[in-house]
């Protein structure tokens, strides 16, 4: 019955952890790793930790509760600070360091980046440059990211530059998700399920429930994803 009673205790408390997890998370705002400042990543192992701490935490759960509460509340702060000072923004998240420029490695900036030339040749491989030379500027960016700009001969054309004048292509919405009709954003567009339905007809489909995704361009286009493979 001991057994029972602490294994339902866990349970709670676990649920807790989860529950202030998610509210702290609404609070702070959602980013991806990529996106994460080294104040944001240490703050988030650090409430993970308390968190892990309060499911299992039996005696006292107060405790881990607090911290994270604590840590959460922090790191609203310090964002609000970063967001109104520009010497807080600087101190917490860093400055961009320019790690190449016109030609010149800057060895200084790799040093206090801890990135060593193998590395940063990888970054530049993976970011699709393999010869520098077609590169003015590689910036280390306070989140990890290094970005990159090409010298103006070596980036890729545009239409301006081909005088050129495309339609403005649209965000492309959903009308069909796993086989039902997505009737709100059907309405929102100023479409009619007819109109859905008579789409899918002229391209082979019976009826919606034979396509995984259909979406629309924000004209007369409809791309449909059939459910299952069709049969050539």
């Amino acid at each position: 019955m001991e057994i029972l009673s602490r294994m339902g205790l866990t349970v709670l408390t676990t649920l807790l952890s989860l529950l202030a997890l998610f509210l702290l998370t609404k609070l702070m705002g959602t980013k991806q790793v990529s996106q994460m400042t080294m104040f944001d990543y240490i703050t988030g192992i650090t409430i993970g930790s308390a968190a892990a701490e309060l499911a299992t935490e039996l005696e006292e759960p107060l405790k881990p509760l607090t911290a994270i509460i604590v840590y959460g509340l922090a790191a609203v702060a310090i964002s609000l600070l970063t967001n109104k000072s520009l010497k807080a923004r600087a101190l917490f998240n860093g400055k961009p360091l320019i790690l190449l420029e016109d030609g010149v490695i800057y060895r200084e900036n790799l040093k206090k980046a801890r990135l060593d030339l193998s590395e940063f040749l990888t970054y530049c491989r993976i970011g699709g440059w393999f010869d520098l030379s077609q590169l003015q500027t590689a910036v280390l960016e306070n989140n990890g990211v290094i970005s990159f700009l090409p010298k103006e001969k070596d980036r890729p054309a545009t239409p301006t530059d081909l005088d050129l004048n495309p339609k403005q292509s649209q965000v492309q919405t959903p009308f069909v998700m796993d086989g039902q009709l997505m009737r709100d954003n059907i309405q929102e567009a100023g479409k009619a399920d007819a109109w859905v339905l008579q789409s899918l007809q002229r391209q082979g489909y019976a009826n919606e429930r034979e396509v995984l995704l259909a979406v629309w361009d924000g004209r007369e286009k409809l791309t449909v994803f059939p459910g299952k493979p069709r049969k050539t």
